[in-house]
């Protein structure tokens, strides 16, 4: 459906949806390309192909194992996703074993500053944002986002949260979406929720926006560096550049937000 008025993204919404991992933490960055940075940050240069396979290996590594726990924080998570990713490196023979001695909180470490950085500058929007809209987090994750938007100070912002690993439904299964409109419907008062009255924010157009518009909902795109480059290639009405440009909305639809 993307934008019914490319003049007005918020026009007829009632509440927002937003993803978290890509959108709000690294500016609509794939966080490969963080991760890939902290690596030359830390004068590990990787093999492009070796690269992403241990990425790979490390997403589906946390997917399938306990290793995250629900009061980590992002820190946490990231120290538990770049062991991984360091044992695999290790394991192929492209680092050796003393990457593991302190490459893990190096890495961890820059992630978290990248992420503590870009939700700093998200923050305004989305305190602005819901000041005026019910807004729900619906996420693909590992079982602790409340901690990250507690340890970031974002959960304030978000009246429900729809974690992929709590309610076993993931991105991009429409349904987890659905899920997201109705828990949205609990805070809106009159008419009842129609999916076409519901924003849907994120970065991923496979995982966010093609499956939120084929429920009915409106989108907002946030597109930067993407995992493929038939992403970086890809083009899509509902493309915003910024989450700025939601708040510059806002105060086009409602003249008398404060900003």
């Amino acid at each position: 459906m993307g934008n019914t008025d490319s003049n007005s993204i918020l026009a007829g919404i009632r509440g927002i949806i937003f993803d978290y991992g890509g959108t709000i933490d690294s500016r609509g960055d794939h966080w490969s390309h963080i991760i890939r940075d902290a690596y030359s940050a830390a004068g590990a240069i990787l093999p492009e192909e070796a690269f992403r396979e241990a990425y790979v290996y490390g997403e589906r590594y946390l997917a399938t194992n306990p290793v995250v726990k629900p009061t980590d924080n992002f820190h946490a998570l990231m120290i538990a996703k770049m062991r991984a990713e360091l044992s695999w490196l290790v394991d192929n023979k492209i680092l050796s074993a003393e990457a593991l001695d302190d490459l893990p909180e190096k890495l961890a470490g820059y992630c978290y500053d990248a992420a503590l950085n870009a939700v700093g500058e998200a923050r305004h929007v989305l305190e602005a944002l819901s000041e005026r809209y019910p807004m729900v987090l619906v996420s693909n994750f590992y079982g602790n986002i409340a901690s990250v938007l507690a340890d970031f100070r974002l959960d304030r912002y978000f009246r429900s949260v729809i974690e992929s690993a709590v309610v076993g439904v993931r991105k991009p299964d429409p349904q987890i979406f659905r899920l997201g409109v109705e828990a949205l419907a609990e805070f809106t008062s009159g008419a009842p929720l129609a999916p076409e009255q519901v924003l849907v924010v994120g970065d991923s157009l496979s995982k966010d926006i093609l499956p939120a518009e084929s429920i009915g909902c409106r989108t907002a795109w946030i597109k930067g560096r993407g995992w493929t480059a038939a992403e970086d290639a890809a083009e899509h009405p509902s493309r915003i550049s910024s989450l700025e440009s939601l708040l510059i909305d806002l105060h086009s639809v409602n003249p008398n937000t404060s900003r």
